[in-house]
């Protein structure tokens, strides 16, 4: 049987605001403010590992991506310009048909299912690249989930995989600051008891047969009004890089 680590009431969250991704100004308002802090982090990290040129036209031609919990498809798109072959998977079945029809007027070929990690994995997919962003946070099992994104890597391929690390600073900006004063997100959108310090995360990908390799802090720069990688300060968000055996 495969293990099923969707939460229905999390991902119903997500189909109520399906229709916002692509509005910058929107509900993923920080998610568009973060998506060029999180391509820098993802682009250096494949470039690193399958040795390719960013500078060339098609630097990820011949790999194959997945970014699971894709969204309205903010990361699939660019991975998509850069050449790689790219599947996007959403548990929210709203999200498929805003991201697909985003992708046909951009006029990208980008493969987007409504399903889940575990059913992949069960169908014997395999990639390159598993994109895992902004996820663990809100599924029930979070080991269960992680174990299914090994399953779905080829020996070699790269698991990348960002979350909120789970102490008094990331209640306060997380819950307080972005769902109640600034209103960046509707409020209940993060549960902060689901938020994993990056020692747990690292625990959980080895547990989940990985090998955790880097990881940074994404940092909000309030005076430039832009995210930023940071080495040591990952007492918010960070992103972590890691490896199949």
């Amino acid at each position: 049987m495969t293990t099923n680590t969707v939460d229905p009431a999390e991902v119903a969250k997500f189909e109520a605001m399906a229709a916002d991704w692509w509005d910058p100004r929107g509900k993923f308002r920080p998610l568009h403010m973060m998506n060029p802090c999180r391509l820098d982090y993802i682009t250096r990290q494949i470039a690193a590992e399958f040795d390719r040129d960013l500078a060339t036209a098609l630097p990820f031609a011949g790999l194959r991506i997945l970014d699971i919990g894709c969204g309205g498809g903010l990361l699939c798109e660019p991975m998509a310009r850069l050449g790689a072959s790219v599947v996007g998977v959403d548990a929210a079945e709203r999200n498929i048909p805003v991201a697909r029809i985003h992708a046909a007027q951009s006029g990208l070929a980008i493969d987007y299912r409504h399903g889940t990690a575990e059913v992949l994995a069960a169908a014997g997919e395999v990639f390159d690249v598993v994109l895992n962003m902004e996820v663990v946070e809100h599924v029930s099992d979070p080991l269960a989930y992680l174990t299914a994104c090994h399953d779905l890597l080829r020996p070699g391929g790269l698991h990348i995989c960002s979350t909120l690390n789970r102490n008094a600073k990331s209640w306060l900006f997380a819950i307080v600051g972005a769902e109640h004063v600034a209103r960046w997100l509707p409020r209940g959108t993060h549960d902060w008891a689901r938020f994993i310090t990056p020692d747990e995360l690292f625990a959980l990908l080895s547990r989940a047969g990985l090998r955790p390799v880097d990881r940074k802090g994404m940092v909000l720069d309030f005076l430039r009004r832009e995210w930023v990688l940071s080495d040591r300060d990952l007492s918010v968000n960070y992103v972590t890089a890691a490896l199949r055996p």
